[in-house]
């Protein structure tokens, strides 16, 4: 017959498996009253804490939940909701300018990547190689990220116009034809990435800036004396260094890439032809203009599942990266 579980097991001495014993017990015991005591003592902490919890919980938790049971329901502000079930998901499914809008949002996210990734880099590494004047280019780099965003939609407005703008200005005086560049699909989408590109650089040129100033300095010097050029030196030392922060700034422009709304609805209003329609901005034409919040919400819960993916991937690089430190 087995031993039964309160005998001690034949390597301890039964004094030896009691005090053990009683002081699991005591310790069992004990925990709800540890518990309480970390309760009173950090009471005020929860009291700070509470406001900023509320605030979450209102502004973000509760319109993420509402935005999931909306999308299943047919609401439209004027007459009660009503429960149509998977109907909205199918509706945007099937609607051409949801694929039209997917083709746009993927096609700027390309670009943003084949142009706007690259382009702060190549500021901060510049910036980051000066001798003098560097604080002057750190604010002239960074000045389009201070400026209001209608302001920006205004100055390229004018910088595109096709009769009396400055781009095709610079065309007359190399003898070039004018260009229409907001009212041609195919130059539409590139054009705005311009735009999103020369707002947001500064922001991101700092980050690597920062990431570049981190570098040992030690690790210059050796491959200086190793006899590597500035090229071999930025192969070599400075993009090994700062590959952690380019792996997750990519994943962060991705995710704001896919989300792009300011450019394509205040300089093209989705135009031509629905060559610069993105997700955000067909969300807000379901929603806003034919008062259909449940399949804006069903196209949010879609995007908001692609996005899903990229934020776990950027979590997951973060904390490689902290245990890493």
């Amino acid at each position: 017959m087995g031993l039964s579980s309160s005998a001690p097991p034949p390597s301890l001495s039964r004094s030896t498996w009691m005090r053990g014993h009683v002081r699991t017990v005591s310790q069992k015991r004990n925990a709800p009253e540890k518990l309480k005591r970390g309760m009173r003592r950090n009471f005020s902490g929860y009291l700070f804490l509470l406001p900023a919890l509320l605030v979450f919980a209102l502004f973000v938790w509760y319109p993420v939940v509402l935005g999931f049971a909306i999308s299943f329901q047919n609401v439209d502000m004027i007459n009660p909701s009503t429960w149509v079930g998977w109907a909205n998901y199918h509706r945007v499914l099937t609607d051409p300018l949801f694929q039209i809008a997917w083709r746009n949002t993927l096609a700027f996210t390309g670009y943003a990547l084949l142009f706007g990734y690259f382009v702060p880099i190549l500021f901060a590494l510049f910036v980051n190689e000066m001798r003098h004047g560097r604080g002057y280019f750190r604010l002239a780099f960074y000045l389009p990220v201070m400026l209001p965003p209608i302001v920006t939609v205004f100055l390229w407005r004018w910088i595109y116009n096709p009769d009396s703008g400055l781009l095709n200005a610079l065309l007359s005086l190399l003898h070039l034809p004018p260009r229409l560049w907001l009212e041609t699909p195919g130059t539409a989408l590139p054009a705005l990435m311009v735009i999103a590109t020369w707002s947001n650089a500064g922001s991101t040129m700092l980050i690597y800036l920062a990431a570049l100033q981190g570098v040992p300095p030690s690790l210059y010097e050796a491959a200086e004396i190793d006899g590597s050029n500035i090229l071999q030196r930025l192969w070599h030392v400075t993009l090994p260094n700062i590959r952690p922060i380019l792996l997750l700034m990519l994943v962060l422009q991705i995710i704001g890439t896919m989300q792009v709304f300011i450019e394509p609805f205040t300089v093209t209003n989705g135009g031509p032809q629905n060559a610069t329609m993105s997700i955000l901005l067909l969300i807000y034409n379901y929603a806003f203009q034919q008062a259909d919040f449940g399949g804006a919400s069903a196209i949010g819960v879609l995007l908001f599942l692609v996005l899903a993916v990229f934020a776990l991937i950027y979590m997951r690089m973060t904390s490689r990266l902290m245990q890493g430190d």
